[in-house]
């Protein structure tokens, strides 16, 4: 039975979309329809919106053919505590790659599309990050986060990269794991994907059209019904539940399709400065580390350059 032998593990707004498109497009990768499976990660209640057992997990890698590499890409398993271990487990071979991004920025990428899709509810970036503490308490926490884990909210933990990082190091080695830094995929798509595909071990020369996805966009809903009748985990529960598998992706593209058309994007508003430099501030000893740990010099993110 196919079984994947790389994982795109995150972090989230930080280019993975684009990446799992540049990857899926070549010949000898094998990348399923659905980017995020999140099957791995016990620690983070994905409720109905995961893949519940391996038998479910694999079927996604069915049509692979023999030779392909086969990957999956699942944002949320570098913040998660346990996915790592369980990877390692699954398959101990397995090659990661990690994508890296500003913290600052990434939050507030994050943070608007939380708003976006309707898993946040405070209207405003700074209260939002203010409120981390009451929400791990249970409290402040919207109705509409749907079926996704709570801790998706906690912005400063999810933007602790070394610790998520050493994680996966421990666990897989350095030799096993391909970094890759936002910045340079912004500016050098073509050397970034090539250095990837080294690392994959297939075909360096094959080469894709570089578009960015989700750039410096949120989307906002035409209509809150629709939204929330497209995202009701009752909903998507019974699909999984009631649906045969092999229809089960067509209808949630049909979904995913609806969910376009009842969204209009524009451009979010610049981050508030004072809060673009108290971030800067507060993550600094975070990217020395990071720096350090990568063996690579991203203090520049630390600096205030906007």
């Amino acid at each position: 039975m196919n079984k994947p032998d790389f994982f795109l593990v995150g972090a989230a707004k930080c280019g993975t979309t684009s990446m799992y498109k540049y990857l899926r497009q070549h010949p000898e990768i094998f990348m399923p329809q659905d980017k995020e499976p999140h099957f791995f990660g016990c620690d983070l209640n994905y409720s109905s919106l995961s893949i519940k057992n391996e038998q479910e997990y694999l079927a996604l890698f069915s049509e692979a053919k023999n030779g392909q590499r086969i990957g999956e890409a699942s944002v949320w398993y570098l913040y998660s505590e346990k996915a790592a271990e369980e990877i390692k487990n699954f398959c101990p071979s397995a090659q990661i790659i990690i994508m890296l991004r500003n913290p600052v920025d990434m939050l507030y990428s994050l943070y608007n599309y939380f708003i976006a899709t309707g898993r946040e509810n405070i209207a405003d970036f700074g209260s939002a990050l203010a409120a981390e503490k009451e929400r791990k308490q249970g409290l402040r926490l919207p109705k509409t986060l749907y079926s996704f884990p709570q801790e998706l909210l906690y912005y400063r933990e999810i933007a602790k990269y070394t610790k998520q990082c050493q994680a996966y190091l421990d666990c897989f080695g350095k030799d096993n794991i391909h970094w890759i830094i936002f910045d340079d995929l912004l500016i050098e798509p073509e050397i970034v994907y090539k250095k990837t595909l080294k690392f994959l071990r297939v075909n360096e020369e094959f080469q894709v059209p570089f578009t960015q996805e989700n750039k410096a966009k949120i989307r906002i809903s035409r209509s809150k019904k629709i939204q929330k009748l497209l995202k009701n985990p009752l909903s998507i529960w019974l699909v999984r539940k009631m649906m045969p598998r092999p229809n089960q992706g067509k209808l949630f593209r049909l979904i995913k399709a609806w969910d376009k058309i009842n969204n209009k994007y524009t451009t979010p508003p610049a981050m508030n400065k004072e809060i673009r430099k108290n971030l800067q501030k507060e993550f600094a000893p975070e990217v020395e580390r990071l720096s350090e740990l990568l063996g690579r010099d991203l203090t520049h993110w630390s600096k205030d350059t906007n």
